[in-house]
């Protein structure tokens, strides 16, 4: 009797461990989730929109940890306009883009869904989305639609998806994966905490309307990293309520450089401090290192530095405009205006494609001030042509070699300008 219930207690453990090793084949990864598992289909004429919701569903409520949505390689899957929503159960949750997501190629997808996003993640913490696989926006039918390059023509639209947004991600990163012609800006951070971006290729065309590479807003403690941008619009922009942020090892071109703003649009207040950009390669853009903010706009820029920038035939290397858009006659009052403080450019060395290659155009009723030109030099992208500076309402000082020569105003002329300039920051 007792022999054969040795017996039996083996063979048991015998079956349990046949039932694991089938298992592990059968899932050889349980806390990987791949698309295809879910329904996804492997053609561009085929909508994959809801298997990928449905894997997101279940990563999302997984009890594993870390666990992994899979997008595999060498496959290409058409997705409609969605949103992975959070929160999620796990801490960390992986989204792994191996393959290749398409979009639709005509805006008419569009027409039951928020135009101004395709992919989007909302609310989702502790996400990481990773590969070396590639977003294609598949943005021409929006592009040839664009109000921007084609004024008055029915049924032009100034509003178009951007390819990736997060909303409300904090402690979260991107990197790895290609970006190619999105319908307008490629990834979007709004309300993010804690957010990396590291190893990004975007690639879109010179004269594609509004494809901003990257757009910061309502974001903090940002670090973006070794990231190649081609783009028809800025490759970076920072706009209102954004803090903390570290830009460097970039390449922007073409596109319209890495600019702060436009901010102060209809009278809004702006709080942008702390921002750092530096080894930036610009080459052919419309702009370089850009701060522009609007005549009507209240309260401040500050602690911004821009170093170690490299500009190969670009128009507008280093460019301040508090002028920036049409204002109405009378809209703008006295001590109206962003100030913008504490501003540095440092170590800028290259060729410009116009004249002025240092523009400080400040505004007369909140000037620009502790503005700092540290070892500059800057020649003419063409022959017999020489660089020049200009500065309006622009007060700082100049450190080491400056080419062409500073025009920055004394900051001992700048007692008034402090007093309004604090009465706007209160």
């Amino acid at each position: 009797m007792a022999y054969n219930m040795d017996f039996c207690v083996s063979m048991l453990i015998f079956w349990v461990l046949c039932m694991n090793i089938a298992a592990s084949y059968a899932f050889p990864n349980r806390n990987h989730f791949d698309v295809l598992d879910f329904g996804a289909i492997n053609k561009i004429s085929d909508d994959s929109s809801q298997a990928f919701l449905d894997a997101w569903g279940t990563v999302c409520n997984s009890e594993f940890e870390n666990p992994t949505l899979l997008v595999p390689k060498w496959h290409t899957f058409l997705v409609n306009p969605i949103v992975f929503s959070g929160p999620c159960k796990p801490e960390t949750i992986n989204f792994e883009i191996q393959g290749e997501i398409v979009a639709p190629p005509l805006p008419s997808a569009w027409e039951k869904h928020d135009a101004s996003q395709w992919l989007a993640f909302k609310g989702v913490s502790g996400l990481r989305v990773y590969g070396s696989g590639r977003i294609n926006g598949q943005g021409f039918g929006w592009w040839n639609q664009s109000c921007k390059y084609h004024p008055g023509t029915s049924g032009c639209t100034k509003l178009a998806p951007t390819a990736v947004k997060f909303l409300r991600c904090n402690e979260t990163s991107l990197s790895g994966i290609q970006f190619i012609n999105s319908s307008q800006t490629h990834v979007t951070l709004f309300g993010c905490d804690e957010f990396r971006i590291n190893a990004l290729s975007i690639d879109a065309p010179g004269n594609s309307p509004n494809t901003d590479g990257i757009h910061l807003q309502h974001a903090h403690n940002v670090i973006i990293t070794n990231t190649m941008i081609k783009s028809g619009d800025d490759c970076i922009s920072i706009r209102d309520h954004t803090s903390n942020i570290d830009i460097s090892n970039i390449t922007c071109g073409p596109g319209h450089g890495v600019s702060i703003g436009s901010l102060g649009r209809g009278g809004s207040y702006v709080q942008v401090q702390s921002i750092h950009v530096k080894d930036v390669y610009f080459k052919g853009t419309t702009n370089g290192a850009r701060i522009k903010t609007w005549q009507e706009g209240k309260g401040f820029v500050q602690r911004v530095i821009y170093e170690n920038l490299f500009f190969n035939s670009v128009k507008n290397p280093l460019i301040i405009d508090q002028n920036y858009g049409a204002v109405k006659k009378g809209r703008v009052k006295e001590n109206m205006g962003v100030w913008i403080s504490d501003v540095t450019f440092k170590n800028i060395y290259g060729t410009s494609a116009s004249k002025v290659g240092v523009n400080l155009n400040c505004s007369e009723s909140i000037a620009c001030t502790g503005l700092t030109l540290d070892s500059i030099m800057l020649w003419p992208a063409l022959q017999l042509e020489e660089v020049t500076s200009y500065c309006s309402n622009a007060y700082g000082l100049a450190i080491g070699v400056v080419q062409p020569p500073s025009c920055l105003q004394d900051t001992s002329n700048v007692a008034r300008i402090v007093d309004v300039l604090m009465h706007v920051r209160g």
